[in-house]
C-alpha cells in the first residue's frame, strides 16, 4: 500500500485543523479513548458539539489563542491507501513552519474561506507550493454552508485561483466545494452541494497518482552508515546502506563515488538482508562494491553516465526562518540528508516578492520568513542537482553553530 504526504495550507480561521479532524472522525480513524478525550474537552461548548480542530492543535499555546502555531503531523488510512497529514499554521509569522511542513508533500490542500474568498495568505501558500515544486494542488472552498452553498460564491473563487496558478504556473489544481464543520464533500458526497458532480475530498485523495511523481531516470544513492559485521561468517563483508534518493540501480551497473570521483562496480544488492537484482526510490537498501574504497556517511553514488552536479560555490533560494536577522559572511553548517558540511552565506543578490515573485533589492539584513537568491561557499564539495530536477537532492538546510537551530531552507538552483 503506497503512501500519500499532503499538507494543508491556508489563512487563519479558514478551518484547516478542522478539516483533517472531519477526516480523521468520518473515516473512521479516531480511537475510543481519543474520541471520550474530545467529549470531555468540549463539553462546555455552547453547541454541545464535538470539536474536531482540537485532534490536530496539540500546544496548550494554540488552544487558548485559538490558532495552530506549529505544524501538527497526523496519521491515517484507508483500504486504498495510507496518509501523513501536516497541518500548517495561518499566521503570516508562522509561514516558516509551513515550509517544514511542505518540504516532503506530495501534495497540498489550499483552504479557501468561501467568505473571504482568495486573499494574501492564500497567494502566499500559493508560491510557497509553487517553490517546493509540490506536484498537486487541491483548492477546498470552505464553509460553503455559511454562503448557502451559492454555486456563484464558488465559481468566482475558481476564477479567481485558476488566475494565481497560471501566474505561478501549478498544475494539476482541482477544485471542491467543501465544509469541514458539516461533512460536506470530504468523505460521502453532499446531498447540499447537488449541482457540484466533481468527486469527494477523500476519493482524490485516494487517487491522486503518487508514484509517476518519482524520479526514475537520474539514479542518486546517498551513504547513511557503513555495514562491517567483522563476523566469522561475513568477515570481508562491506556494505553501504541508506536510501534510493531517486532512479534504478541494478547489479553491474558502472557507479562513480562522490565527491572523490573513483569509479567502480556494483557487485551487490539488498533490500531487509535479501539479495536482489535491482533497487529504485524510495527504497532503503545497501549496495556492495567491487573495491575497497574509502566511503564515508555523506557520500554519493551515482551511475558514471549520469552525474549530478559538484560544487562548493552554489547559487540557492533562501528561506530564512530564524527570528536573528541572516547577515552575508554568517557560517553555518550546511545540512542535504546524511552529508553535513560548514557552509557560509557569501552573498545575497535579491529578495523574492513573496506576494508577487518579483526580484526586490536586500535593504539591510535578511528577516525572518523572507525569501532570498543568494550564494553558499561550502568547505568541501556538495554534491547535488537542481530542486526542480530532484527535490530530495535539491534541498537542505542550513542549522546554527551554536545554537543547532535551523535557520534556513535552500532550494539549490
Amino acid at each position: 500500500m503506497d503512501i500519500l504526504r499532503f499538507i494543508t495550507a491556508g489563512s487563519v480561521d479558514d478551518g484547516k485543523s478542522t478539516l483533517i479532524g472531519r477526516l480523521l472522525y468520518d473515516s473512521k480513524n479516531i480511537l475510543i479513548d481519543q474520541l471520550e478525550q474530545l467529549e470531555k474537552q468540549t463539553k462546555n461548548k455552547e453547541t454541545g458539539t464535538i470539536d474536531l480542530a482540537l485532534l490536530t492543535d496539540g500546544l496548550r499555546a494554540e488552544r487558548e489563542q485559538g490558532i495552530t502555531i506549529d505544524v501538527a503531523y497526523r496519521y491515517f488510512s484507508t483500504p486504498k491507501r495510507k496518509f501523513i497529514i501536516a497541518d500548517a499554521p495561518g499566521h503570516v509569522q508562522y509561514t516558516r513552519n509551513m515550509i517544514t511542513g511542505a518540504s516532503n508533500a506530495g501534495l497540498i490542500i489550499v483552504l479557501v474561506d468561501a467568505r473571504q474568498g482568495v486573499v494574501e495568505q492564500t497567494r502566499r501558500h500559493s508560491i510557497i507550493a509553487s517553490l517546493l515544486k509540490i506536484p498537486h494542488v487541491i483548492v477546498a472552498i470552505n464553509k460553503m454552508d455559511l454562503v448557502e452553498y451559492d454555486q456563484e460564491v464558488y465559481n468566482k473563487i475558481v476564477l479567481d485561483y485558476t488566475e494565481v496558478a497560471k501566474q505561478l504556473g501549478l498544475a494539476n489544481v482541482t477544485y471542491v466545494p467543501i465544509s469541514a464543520l458539516l461533512g460536506d464533500n470530504i468523505v460521502d458526497a453532499s446531498t447540499n452541494i447537488k449541482w457540484y458532480d466533481g468527486k469527494c475530498l477523500l476519493n482524490y485523495l485516494e487517487e491522486v497518482p503518487v508514484d509517476s511523481d518519482a524520479n526514475l531516470t537520474d539514479p542518486r544513492f546517498q551513504v547513511q552508515c557503513i555495514i562491517r559485521p567483522q563476523t566469522e561468517l561475513l568477515h570481508d563483508y562491506r556494505g553501504y546502506a541508506g536510501k534510493v534518493i531517486s532512479g534504478i540501480y541494478k547489479t553491474g551497473d558502472k557507479v562513480t563515488i562522490l565527491p572523490v570521483g573513483i569509479e567502480t562496480t556494483i557487485t551487490k544488492l539488498e533490500v531487509a538482508g535479501r539479495a536482489v537484482e535491482e533497487i529504485f526510490a524510495p527504497q532503503s537498501a545497501t549496495i556492495s562494491l567491487d573495491n575497497d574504497i574509502d566511503i564515508s556517511r555523506g557520500d554519493s553514488i551515482v551511475l558514471s553516465n549520469n552525474l549530478p552536479k559538484i560544487n562548493n560555490e552554489i547559487e540557492v533560494l533562501l528561506c530564512w526562518m530564524d527570528e536573528k536577522n541572516l547577515i552575508p559572511g554568517n557560517k553555518y553548517y550546511i545540512q542535504q540528508n546524511s552529508r553535513l558540511i560548514r557552509a557560509v552565506v557569501k552573498d545575497i543578490a535579491y529578495k523574492l516578492d513573496v506576494n508577487s515573485l518579483q526580484h526586490q533589492p536586500v535593504e539591510g539584513h535578511v528577516k525572518l520568513n523572507e525569501v532570498v537568491k543568494a550564494t553558499i561557499k561550502t568547505a568541501s564539495p556538495l554534491v547535488y542537482d537542481q530542486y526542480s530536477t530532484i527535490r530530495a537532492n535539491g534541498s537542505a538546510i542550513l542549522i546554527d553553530e551554536t545554537s543547532n537551530s535551523t535557520v534556513a531552507a535552500v532550494l539549490f538552483q
